[in-house]
């Protein structure tokens, strides 16, 4: 049957609205980083992975006018990937993985926002009823450190857990957003580790859980910013933790209860989102916690969390 010119001129419109909301920003498939030169501890530079471990395109060296965050060439918006795409291709100003240290892809960003059981296999573990609305908390930026940082038990907590999560990062400025356009205002996915002082979120300070989530270290993230094209399909990835190479989590990020967009679209009811939010999305079951007995974290330990297609942040416990 033929369509007629109006329907199938509808149908193209939507498709490639479709289309341009699923690829977020720009439409290029890159891994951002950030990173500084070694012996040249003060300046941070913005960088282009050639693949997940090899070398880094120098953005700035690529292009001086660029800035020297991630943050900021978000807030560019097109222009500042579409360079950064350019940078690529072009196979100029690369660094060696071994002449730089890799820092979060995101640093002090406005708003660190979390989500609390958002994993239907993580609600079955502690026998919790599945959340009809998200369950938001937050963490102070204080708390974001490197893909391979130390993570720092502190004096004051006796019970600190690890919790590997899928983190994406917003791109651009956005209120009331729409569920169907929400993942056009998200640049990209990463790691994150959200470490957590149980003592502090469990039975002290009134059970909120901002001071026992926000010691500072407590938010590894990394090892870069994945942009949505050089993702498949944020919500099929397996998830992993490792705690000195024993698997304590395994899961898939399809148990995830409330989705990116819905995410996005729920905490822009109450806040205006702008461009290096980071979210946290919820962490799947096998935290230390909830393990008989409970396991905690000690000095020496290392935690490695691993996401397909993104990567993994080592982080040592001291």
């Amino acid at each position: 049957m033929r369509l007629p010119l109006c329907t199938f001129r509808t149908l193209l419109f939507r498709r490639q609205t479709a289309n341009q909301q699923r690829r977020g920003l720009s439409g290029a498939a890159m891994r951002l980083v950030q990173f500084r030169r070694q012996g040249d501890e003060g300046v941070i530079r913005v960088g282009v992975e050639q693949g997940e471990g090899s070398g880094v395109v120098d953005l700035k060296a690529f292009d001086p006018s660029m800035p020297s965050t991630v943050r900021e060439l978000l807030e560019l918006g097109d222009k500042g990937l579409e360079c950064a795409q350019r940078a690529l291709a072009s196979g100029q100003c690369v660094v060696e993985r071994s002449n730089i240290h890799l820092l979060s892809p995101v640093l002090a960003p406005e708003k660190v926002v979390c989500v609390g059981m958002n994993y239907r296999d993580h609600c079955l573990e502690q026998n919790a009823p599945i959340p009809t609305e998200p369950i938001i908390f937050s963490k102070f930026p204080n708390a974001i450190t490197g893909p391979y940082d130390d993570i720092t038990l502190p004096s004051e907590s006796q019970e600190v857990d690890w919790e590997v999560e899928l983190a994406f990062v917003i791109g651009r400025r956005g209120k009331h957003i729409q569920e169907e356009e929400a993942l056009s205002y998200v640049a990209g996915f990463t790691v994150a580790n959200d470490v957590s002082a149980r003592d502090w979120q469990m039975k002290r300070n009134g059970k909120q859980w901002l001071l026992g989530k926000t010691f500072d270290s407590f938010c590894p993230l990394g090892p870069a910013l994945v942009t949505t094209d050089a993702v498949k399909d944020p919500h099929n990835l397996n998830v992993r933790c490792l705690v000195n190479g024993e698997t304590v989590q395994s899961s898939n990020t399809d148990q995830m209860i409330f989705k990116t967009a819905a995410l996005v679209a729920w905490v822009s009811k109450f806040v205006t989102l702008t461009p290096g939010d980071v979210f946290l999305t919820g962490t799947p079951p096998g935290v230390g916690v909830f393990r008989k007995p409970p396991v905690f974290l000690k000095k020496g330990d290392v935690v490695e969390c691993q996401i397909d297609q993104i990567g993994s942040i080592i982080n040592k416990v001291v």
